[in-house]
């Protein structure tokens, strides 16, 4: 089973963060998003990974093939222009004629894949219950148990089933069938192709498409969001107890081995990165890349970039790589 992750997103709710690094590489609860996301489709043993890239791409590339080209086989595949979910899957087509997990590493969560490799389904969409998923896509599912209709945002309560986008495809051949056919009948919004649009066709052309539950589901797009997935994440990971510099480190939290921190007090909740300083600061419920310096400020429920300087009183911070604040 291959592992299609489409990565060729601007990101711009995370900026400034992403004007100098994609989404995917921004960091949550001690190491990039989509390294926790790959941890996760692990278990599927994937005979590879395919990421779909575009701006800043060659640093996915370059991250990718370092953390993972011993384990597994990698492709690349480039989207020149942001035209949407299905203009960059179609790109796969020369990769892919079999089966594969489509999915959208701009999230964390928990699934159960073991039965993929059994389903005589043409496709499986999984989805979360919410209780108001009026500003999401949902799926109507019909009394045989198959998807009938996909709504972008409904305005009447039809569904509570949340598209969360991650999708299996048993045979990927019929994907890029509907997608063709999206493309001829223009079927698009705001100049963007999107991947519901290419699974109603597949779902009216007769496919079967069942649903599949993930039992959390943490948004990583905008800071806030980010900011909440890194305290959910932490909270579940057995976080051990640190000791540094007389500074006191309240868990759960995350510190890297070559942060240097003195004088300060540190979490909960906090993910420090490699070679981040910290001195006479509190630093909490925050985000701290590599080779921040954090000096007399207080510090949360902030995003610092790489290589950022902070210095003096502060809080809620959204600074991006290489910058500097003094307050």
């Amino acid at each position: 089973m291959d592992i299609i992750m489409p990565v060729a997103g601007l990101g711009s709710r995370l900026r400034p963060h992403t004007w100098t690094r994609p989404k995917p590489l921004v960091s949550v609860a001690g190491k990039p998003m989509l390294e926790h996301v790959i941890d996760r489709v692990r278990p599927l043993e994937p005979t590879r990974l395919v990421f779909i890239t575009g701006y800043l791409g060659d640093q996915i590339e370059t991250w990718a093939r370092d953390a993972y080209g011993k384990e597994f086989d990698l492709a690349f595949v480039v989207q020149p222009e942001m035209r949407g979910q299905t203009d960059a899957i179609v790109r796969t087509r020369h990769l892919n004629s079999t089966n594969a997990l489509v999915l959208f590493p701009d999230m964390l969560f928990e699934a159960d894949f073991s039965k993929l490799r059994e389903t005589t389904h043409d496709a499986v969409m999984f989805t979360k219950h919410v209780e108001d998923p009026s500003a999401l896509g949902v799926a109507v599912v019909g009394n045989d148990g198959f998807i009938t209709q996909l709504i972008e945002k409904p305005s009447e309560p039809i569904s509570k089933l949340a598209v969360i986008g991650i999708y299996y495809f048993r045979d990927m051949t019929q994907l890029y069938t509907a997608i063709d056919e999206q493309m001829r009948l223009g079927i698009s919004l705001k100049n963007e192709y999107f991947i519901a649009d290419a699974m109603q066709l597949m779902i009216n052309a007769g496919l079967k498409i069942s649903t599949a539950p993930v039992t959390e589901w943490e948004d990583c797009g905008s800071v806030a969001n980010l900011l909440a997935t890194n305290r959910w994440q932490l909270d579940r990971m057995d976080t051990p107890a640190v000791t540094r510099g007389g500074s006191v480190i309240l868990q759960p939290s995350v510190i890297a081995e070559s942060a240097h921190i003195e004088g300060s007090v540190v979490g909960p909740h906090a993910s420090i990165g490699e070679g981040v300083v910290i001195r006479d600061s509190i630093v909490r419920e925050s985000v701290v890349e590599a080779k921040a310096t954090i000096e007399h400020a207080i510090v949360e429920k902030s995003l610092i970039g790489r290589r950022a300087k902070v210095r003096g009183s502060a809080a809620h911070l959204n600074v991006g790589d290489d910058s500097g604040t003094a307050v």
